[in-house]
């Protein structure tokens, strides 16, 4: 167990024939109670200043631990995050591909039925010229013929009047 101030200040000396000078002796002790006094203070106030540090220093750790562990959480949510959206994106292309697929379908298919309208717009069309002009042939060709001259003869009769211009009285 190491001295204290008080058992420096209350040691004894055994007094010999040729000894010490006992106030020399005393003086001397007075200086080391005082000296050793102030580093037994020094060596308490290290030691709260280490104890001290010590906990701030287990604190740090802490918070430097809680911070790598916030980095590690925040790095896997951010490549979760950048997964997911890799996902959703790819996602997205599949369903603008597929509608971009079924609008392209769609418009052919409508593409096709107005050709085929058109197609049939043209027999139509070709059908209704041929009639019509059958039509105006077959009014051209009574025109030409003389028979119109007997048609109106014949419509004349029936309406009552003289064929040669008279009336039939």
């Amino acid at each position: 167990m190491p001295l204290t101030p008080l058992d420096i200040h209350n040691k004894e000396f055994n007094r010999g024939f040729r000894g010490y000078d006992e106030d020399e002796v005393n003086e001397f002790l007075d200086q080391i109670i005082k000296d050793y006094e102030q580093v037994i203070r020094e060596k308490k106030e290290i030691e709260e200043r280490v104890h001290e540090l010590t906990e701030k220093l287990g604190h740090f750790t802490n918070i430097e631990e809680t911070l790598n562990k916030s980095i590690l959480i925040a790095q896997e949510t951010a490549e979760d995050v950048k997964r997911n959206a890799q996902k959703e994106g790819k996602l997205i292309i599949k369903e603008a591909e597929k509608n971009a697929d079924r609008i392209i379908n769609e418009s052919l298919a409508k593409s096709r039925k107005i050709m085929l309208d058109i197609e049939e717009l043209k027999k139509q069309s070709k059908v209704y010229r041929t009639r019509f002009r059958m039509l105006i042939e077959a009014q051209l060709e009574m025109l030409d013929n003389d028979d119109w001259d007997h048609m109106m003869d014949y419509q004349m009769v029936a309406a009552g009047e003289d064929v040669d211009g008279e009336n039939g009285e």
